[in-house]
């Protein structure tokens, strides 16, 4: 016999020829369902409405959406304002609580709250941003976010 023979039976060999194709087959299926896509905020209605599922009636009166659609700042008509930012195939928020994890470098505004787990998310708000630092400077000084 020829080591050939022996080489195709060898188990990780099997188990790399059946793995492939479950691999490739996954994949295909989750692109077919279009799973995993380029999740984006694209439109002033569609930030209003994960807004409003965010927090059931938060109803914006004024809005902030990221230039590549990662993340949004909305105020609503009480002054709380709403931190949403892409988790994954999802968004996730958080009421911004204080102005202390809150930082401007030109048409960036990098923002982080007091819950130490949603972390820290940089805003291209451009000409936007400015206004956005003035205004969330008006929330309570000291909410324990970290700078």
């Amino acid at each position: 016999m020829t080591a050939v023979p022996h080489l195709l039976l060898n188990p990780l060999v099997i188990q790399l020829a059946l793995s492939l194709p479950a691999i490739l087959l996954v994949a295909w299926l989750v692109g077919r369902l279009g799973l995993g896509g380029d999740l984006r905020i694209r439109s002033e209605d569609q930030a209003r409405a994960l807004a409003n599922s965010a927090i059931c009636g938060f109803d914006p009166v004024d809005l902030a959406i990221d230039r590549a659609g990662i993340g949004v700042l909305a105020r609503d008509a009480r002054g709380r304002v709403l931190l949403l930012r892409r988790h994954g195939a999802h968004f996730a928020s958080r009421l911004l609580d204080g102005h202390a994890g809150i930082r401007l470098d030109r048409n960036f505004l990098t923002l982080a709250t007091s819950d130490r787990q949603f972390g820290e998310v940089t805003l291209d708000l451009g000409d936007q941003a400015q206004v956005w630092a003035a205004s969330l400077r008006r929330l309570a000084p000291d909410s324990g976010a970290e700078p």
